[in-house]
């Protein structure tokens, strides 16, 4: 069986002196660095569908990587891959909601699988969402490339259910900016994962 493959590619780094909580907040992003993105260019497939995070960072780091020589449809908004929303706290510096809110702040950070921010969503929330959003285009596009620009939160998400792990186990993956995790979703629903956190166009450490 062909399945549909599954291109998951980090935004671009924020620029975010400040320090705010951002979440679905739109913040800036840096795309000045022509190596990477044309080595993510050539690592990911012609010809794929483009699925992006509506937020400003995806748009302009899907933009970024299709100019460096990637071909494919033009991207399509998908809400369901946006990054986790933490309610009242976006936009907000962290150090002064610790210092406001400090047990409900805490209680936040240290069990964030279950957890919301105030008037925001929980962890939980995130992998149900983007479930519905993987179910819905593996159907729609199946046996193809699908890359989708999205965040460190969809991602793990997806891992979460690639892996069949607990969403507090998934929290635990890192995800670097601009890195590609490859996961792939076979027709009768079973899934397969292909490699994760790769950052074409950086040197790796050998250990």
């Amino acid at each position: 069986m062909t399945p549909t493959r599954w291109w998951l590619v980090r935004h671009a780094p924020v620029i975010n002196p400040a320090k705010v909580i951002y979440g679905q907040h739109d913040i800036d992003c840096d795309v000045d660095d022509p190596v990477v993105f044309g080595a993510v260019a050539e690592a990911l497939p012609a010809g794929a569908l483009w699925l992006q995070s509506p937020l400003g960072r995806t748009r302009k780091t899907a933009a970024a990587i299709r100019a460096a020589g990637c071909s494919g449809e033009e991207p399509i908004d998908e809400p369901r891959l946006m990054e986790q929303h933490f309610g009242d706290w976006q936009g907000q510096v962290r150090a002064e909601i610790l210092a406001r809110q400090p047990e409900a702040y805490r209680r936040f950070w240290l069990a964030p699988a279950e957890q919301r921010a105030p008037n925001g969503e929980s962890f939980v929330d995130v992998v149900a969402r983007v479930r519905a959003a993987l179910d819905d285009w593996s159907a729609r596009a199946e046996g193809r490339d699908v890359v989708a620009v999205m965040h460190g939160g969809p991602i793990r998400a997806a891992l979460s259910i690639a892996l069949d792990l607990s969403p507090a186990r998934a929290l635990s993956f890192h995800t670097e900016t601009v890195s590609v995790t490859r996961i792939d979703r076979y027709a009768d629903g079973a899934w397969g994962v292909g490699f994760v956190n790769a950052t074409p166009g950086r040197p790796t450490t050998a250990g």
